[in-house]
């Protein structure tokens, strides 16, 4: 018999009650009552014109075609254009800023490499890096002198020979943590001074109140990643980018997966949030804002827990409840009874997991206020 491949993959759990992952997402899915704080997800994006536009394209029945392998090229401007990138960049449409991230450790890792993260972060980077044979150093970054992020100073002392990839993840997942103009412009000066590559995944840029791109100070040294999941709340049509000079686009074109084109249909989804994204994104960002201060209120108000990185840049953050003595398991297990989805913290760290629980608040004011409820309610049943 044929032994299978085996690939380096984070063991997944399922609450109690589920057989598997897909059973437990697929009962969140259905549920119409749930409140979804579980995957950062923007259900902020009530944008009808977006809306229109792919149903126009489903009755034009020209989604039987498949589209252009690299993307409709009036995507690939529109994205390059709201970065600032337009001169002497390319865009390359993938389906969603996972698929970027793949296909970017299949271009640039080989064997024996190795790859700066950080812990708490998102650990599917880490995962596809060890597929292709990386060595991972994963950063501990969960404390107030570094600002719970990967400062260039951890980077410089964390570099090695091997050293291929710096990733830096810009808003944090799970924190929220973000970057200074100065901040990125030493991260970029490391990548020219040690050989390397900067991986800027940029994927909660627009929650940010300030947000700089290392493309603009490295940019043949820069990829950086795109995603229409969080802002343009399109998690559920898979569509992103990876975006970089021609010369280091290249090694990633050769291994593109979707050979056939990424999703038409995201992708006209994709090109009409950008022309209206003026529209409607300074009311998305107002209320994800506002929904932190309803949950900073209800953290402050049970004692021996807190928020690390308030306010967050992002449409996400984490709780942390480790002097309550209560479980993240125990308290997310309890809110999803109450209908109310969030994250462990085991999802984004394999060293604070149990230190608190990760929750997005792109969510209408009314459910942010439920969970607050909640959170207050829960808190005391379990440490009780």
């Amino acid at each position: 018999m044929i032994s299978p491949k085996k690939y380096h993959k984070t063991v997944k759990i399922p609450p109690n009650g589920f057989k598997s992952i897909n059973e437990f997402f697929n009962h969140v899915f259905k549920d119409k009552e749930m409140i979804w704080m579980g995957q950062n997800t923007n259900h902020l994006n009530d944008h009808n014109e977006i809306k229109e536009a792919m149903i126009e394209f489903i009755k034009s029945n020209e989604y039987c075609k498949y589209p252009p392998p690299e993307g409709f090229p009036e995507l690939q401007e529109l994205i390059l254009k709201d970065l600032g990138l337009k001169n002497g960049f390319e865009s390359l449409i993938t389906a969603g800023g996972t698929e970027s991230l793949y296909l970017t450790m299949h271009s640039y890792i080989e064997l024996g490499d190795s790859i700066i993260t950080s812990d708490p972060g998102y650990l599917i980077i880490e995962n596809f890096a060890r597929r292709f044979g990386a060595k991972v150093t994963s950063v501990h970054i969960y404390n107030k002198e570094c600002s719970y992020k990967l400062t260039p100073k951890l980077a410089r002392d964390n570099i090695d020979k091997k050293t291929k990839i710096i990733s830096l993840i810009d808003p944090l997942n799970p924190l929220g943590s973000s970057y200074t103009k100065d901040e990125i412009k030493e991260f970029a000066e490391i990548a020219e001074e040690k050989d390397l590559y900067l991986l800027h995944d940029v994927t909660y840029r627009d929650f940010a109140k300030k947000h700089y791109l290392a493309a603009k100070y490295a940019p043949e040294r820069t990829l950086t990643i795109y995603s229409f999941s969080k802002i343009c709340g399109m998690a559920g049509l898979r569509i992103g980018g990876i975006i970089t000079v021609p010369e280091m686009m290249e090694p990633l074109k050769a291994v593109i997966i979707n050979d056939l084109g990424t999703n038409a249909l995201s992708q006209i989804g994709a090109i009409k949030a950008l022309k209206t994204k003026k529209k409607w994104i300074k009311r998305v960002r107002e209320r994800t804002y506002k929904n932190q201060k309803i949950i900073k209120k209800a953290v402050d108000e049970v004692e021996g827990t807190f928020i690390p990185v308030y306010p967050s840049n992002a449409n996400m953050m984490a709780i942390d409840i480790y002097d309550t003595g209560v479980s993240p398991d125990d308290l997310t297990e309890y809110l999803l009874k109450r209908k109310i989805f969030v994250r462990q913290g085991s999802y984004t760290s394999r060293f604070y997991g149990n230190r608190y629980i990760r929750l997005s608040f792109s969510i209408p004011k009314e459910q942010v206020k439920i969970f607050a409820e909640n959170f207050i309610d829960l808190m005391g049943f379990l440490r009780s």
